[in-house]
């Protein structure tokens, strides 16, 4: 979906026009997909504006940078206030936030070492990731060809922007075929997750998920589920599954930032239970919306925005 452009964009530590936001063509993270990012979303509570686990979601940018060697230029408290400043300054109640850590210009060879690190923070308004309706009805997909890369070749627990050309093939293959998103499995046949997602299996009454192990980033919004789930009293298992328990699970559904809790309703035209929103997907959309729509915050998630 298109974005609408905002006032301000934070680089470096400046405020500058949306327009102006710009960086030299040869800066290394566009020759080498050398940046580390994060997708944060602010929600305008019952109780007032509100990001959703802003810290969690930071940390992990500086510790996708340091798995490749880079020295953030700035603190992790640094750059959360500059985040609640960015929000501020362009007038948000509810946005889409992206703060992106990067090489920037010095040299185009693969070797990094002595170039610039720059950061910048952009917000913009950016409605449901897969469809306005994807929450209540579901999605169909398709397990791609395309497959994660094994764990000694690219760090999975890196949120790094050279990761996503992968998960382009993976969502241009699924767009092809008719499908909204693909599922990916592992180098060893396991299911992985989405082009942008992470994935839960309900069986039985049973929650499970692939576990770190299987080519997956470790999603907060993942992390924010399993804690839900367990506090409603689900049984959680992260464990190895099978690309066929695709096919016969009770209920699938897609989580992230963008995604939310997205329901799947068919894998491969293979329908999933009923083919409709499942009682225990529906049931955690509840409990998670309940913190981001009314602030109930049993767990200190929420940053306001004051």
């Amino acid at each position: 979906m298109p974005i609408t452009p905002t006032a301000k964009i934070w680089m470096n530590g400046e405020f500058v026009d949306w327009a102006d936001a710009k960086i030299h063509i040869l800066s290394h993270v566009i020759q080498y997909g050398s940046g580390w990012f994060e997708g944060i979303r602010t929600y305008h509570t019952k109780r007032g504006t509100a990001v959703f686990r802003l810290h969690e979601h930071i940390r992990r940018m500086f510790d996708s940078a340091k798995i490749y060697r880079v020295k953030v230029p700035y603190t992790i408290e640094e750059i959360e206030q500059a985040c609640i400043d960015t929000i501020k300054v362009n007038g948000m109640k509810l946005c889409y936030m992206r703060p992106l850590v990067y090489r920037g210009y010095g040299d185009v060879g693969v070797n990094p070492t002595g170039i610039p690190i720059d950061v910048a923070i952009a917000v913009w308004d950016w409605g449901r990731y897969l469809g306005p309706d994807a929450l209540e009805k579901g999605i169909d997909v398709r397990v791609a060809s395309w497959n994660r890369a094994a764990p000694d070749t690219f760090p999975s627990a890196a949120k790094s922007t050279g990761n996503y050309l992968n998960s382009q093939l993976i969502r241009l293959e699924a767009a092809a075929d008719g499908y909204a998103e693909g599922i990916a499995l592992d180098s060893f046949g396991f299911v992985s997750e989405g082009s942008g997602e992470n994935i839960f299996l309900v069986r039985d009454g049973v929650i499970s998920t692939p576990s770190l192990a299987r080519s997956i980033l470790p999603g907060i919004t993942r992390m924010s589920i399993i804690q839900i789930a367990k506090d409603a009293g689900y049984e959680v298992r992260e464990v190895d599954i099978p690309r066929e328990m695709l096919y016969i699970a009770d209920e699938l559904f897609f989580c992230g930032t963008a995604a939310e809790i997205t329901p799947i309703r068919s894998v491969d035209r293979i329908t999933v239970g009923s083919g409709q929103r499942g009682p225990v997907t529906q049931d955690l959309q509840r409990r998670f919306f309940d913190v981001l729509e009314n602030g109930n915050d049993p767990h200190l998630w929420l940053t306001f925005v004051k």
